[in-house]
């Protein structure tokens, strides 16, 4: 089974229902040959290059929606900073320290549903700051019209960043703020703009396997080449404190699952990868994965972009 799911992901082709089930019950001792035929794809896309991102919270807090996952919601009693756009010379200062420790492309975030006009003039600055340094400029700003999208890649704009974060069945659960559709319509505006989508979820919410392969169907039907996978932390003040963390070999089984079901996407994993790999940091990588995130996140602390550039060069990867 696991060597007629690999010859399909090498052509490019997904595992039938049939074969995701087999996948999900696959006893935890075989998980090394899944593992194994995951890395196999990788290499046949993405070769022993892995791609290191890095970003910057530029506007923090006080946003409006209703999040459960997310330290910034104000609806929630966390103790996260709140302060407004940090600004183009900011983001600038914060792109140069992540080229320096190996990032190749860096992501401005900020905070809330969508940015005013000046913030948004000033995000394109910072967006053409980033490019100067020779980075790939991405953003993550909320929802985006089409006119949005052709002001920011006017500016030196690479990417969109804009997470489904579950799928739409069990969306409802996490988000009551906004639908799923507007998500949806921003990130289809910004591929019909020809930008590079970034689009992917966090896991260990409470969604079960179904919820999971759903997320990865409506991915591939958008063709994303880019797909962050995050891993919940667990926050005190939100709605969903009391998750516990994503048990190892869920985590590197779920990888594993998204290789298969997306082998041409950019598997980035990003939130959560300190607390589920903890002492192995780089263990995700035996999964399939082909990126990283690099250095903090946006409340909570990542790894240390040194000890991740000189990890993945031991164990023989390129940073690119």
């Amino acid at each position: 089974m696991i060597d007629a799911i690999l010859r399909q992901a090498l052509g490019k082709q997904p595992p039938t229902d049939r074969q995701l089930s087999c996948l999900i019950e696959l006893p935890e001792e075989r998980l090394p040959e899944l593992l194994a035929a995951a890395r196999q794809v990788r290499q046949a896309f993405f070769g022993r290059s892995i791609g290191l991102c890095a970003i910057v919270n530029a506007r923090s807090g006080r946003c409006a929606a209703d999040c459960a996952f997310c330290a910034q919601s104000a609806r929630h009693a966390t103790d996260v900073p709140s302060y407004p756009f940090i600004g183009a010379q900011k983001a600038a200062e914060a792109a140069a320290r992540a080229k320096a420790a190996g990032a190749t492309r860096f992501g401005i975030v900020t905070s809330g549903e969508r940015l005013g006009r000046a913030e948004f003039a000033e995000l394109c600055a910072a967006v053409a700051g980033v490019k100067a340094l020779g980075l790939a400029a991405d953003v993550s700003v909320g929802f985006l019209e089409p006119g949005d999208v052709a002001r920011l890649q006017a500016a030196g704009l690479s990417g969109v960043h804009h997470n489904l974060e579950t799928a739409r069945s069990f969306f409802p659960r996490i988000c009551t703020t906004h639908d799923y559709d507007t998500a949806l319509d921003t990130v289809r505006a910004a591929l019909a703009a020809g930008a590079y989508v970034c689009s992917g979820g966090i896991f260990g919410l409470g969604e079960g396997w179904d919820a999971r392969i759903e997320l990865a169907e409506t991915l591939r039907g958008l063709g994303v080449p880019s797909v962050p996978i995050n891993f919940l932390t667990p926050i005190p003040g939100t709605p969903l404190a009391g998750r516990p963390a994503m048990a190892r070999a869920e985590a590197l089984r779920l990888v594993a699952l998204y290789r298969f079901m997306l082998p041409q996407a950019h598997l980035r994993v990003c939130g959560g990868r300190p607390l589920v790999f903890a002492d192995d940091p780089l263990e995700v990588l035996t999964a399939g994965a082909s990126g990283l995130m690099t250095g903090d996140y946006l409340t909570t602390p990542g790894e240390r972009p040194e000890s991740d550039r000189e990890g993945l060069q031991k164990l023989g990867y390129e940073a690119g």
